[in-house]
């Protein structure tokens, strides 16, 4: 009886990691939208929300915590409750990206884009797709799916390096251009960081899993590693 409690309690605690996953996946993608759009009262509300991303990261924190003490888990349980705390914070952060871009849209007040928005909807897009993939290999522990979703990571740096020259072509072309390049490349670089951070979540899960933790390669990494040789 005391076991199936347990586990009933495990379950609740991944319901709610997902939750939180789909809160942040939601401020991603709504605070790229409401640059695209340079809709400033959008992007306040965003900034406010993000208390509650943090209020439902602490509240998980929280039910770990007295899991923790209370069952005293061990092996395998103890690697799930420990690892679902970095996971949460790894979301938590995840949604300051969400707030860094909000708040860049506040702070560029009236002034235009410098470019139609293509690539960074793109990676925002990407990113979110991995986190829940990601969320999902965590809730069933599917080591093969974490092993494997680093490498789109891939897919994300290409868009932020596609972002990068062509900010440096518009500065090249007219160093006035400089703040509104600068506001575009922080946002790309934010979205580049959530990625990034999809690959920690999945190294968790392999941990999970098997006890084994250590950093889950992509191509590029190999790329850079050959280079060296």
């Amino acid at each position: 009886m005391i076991r199936k409690t347990f586990e009933s309690d495990i379950q609740q605690v991944k319901d709610e990691v997902l939750a939180l996953g789909s809160m942040v996946e939601h401020a991603i993608i709504a605070s790229v939208d409401a640059l695209k759009k340079r809709d400033i009262k959008a992007a306040e509300r965003l900034i406010m929300e993000d208390k509650e991303i943090n209020k439902k990261r602490f509240a998980i924190e929280n039910q770990l915590m007295i899991l923790i003490a209370t069952q005293q888990p061990m092996a395998h349980d103890l690697r799930l409750l420990a690892s679902t705390m970095e996971i949460i914070s790894e979301l938590e952060r995840m949604g300051d990206y969400a707030k860094g871009i909000a708040n860049i849209n506040v702070r560029m007040g009236d002034e235009k884009l410098l470019k139609p928005l293509i690539d960074i909807p793109r990676m925002a897009q990407k990113g979110v797709d991995m986190l829940h993939r990601a969320l999902t290999a965590f809730v069933s522990e599917d080591v093969e799916a974490a092993k494997a979703l680093p490498v789109e990571d891939d897919e994300v740096d290409a868009l932020y390096n596609q972002i990068y020259r062509e900010l440096m072509i518009f500065i090249i072309e007219d160093p006035k251009n400089i703040e509104r390049a600068n506001w575009l490349l922080w946002v790309a670089h934010n979205l580049e960081r959530f990625a990034d951070r999809v690959t920690n979540i999945c190294e968790r899960t392999v941990f999970i899993a098997t006890g084994e933790f250590g950093e889950i390669k992509s191509s590029d990494d190999e790329f850079w590693k050959n280079q060296k040789h």
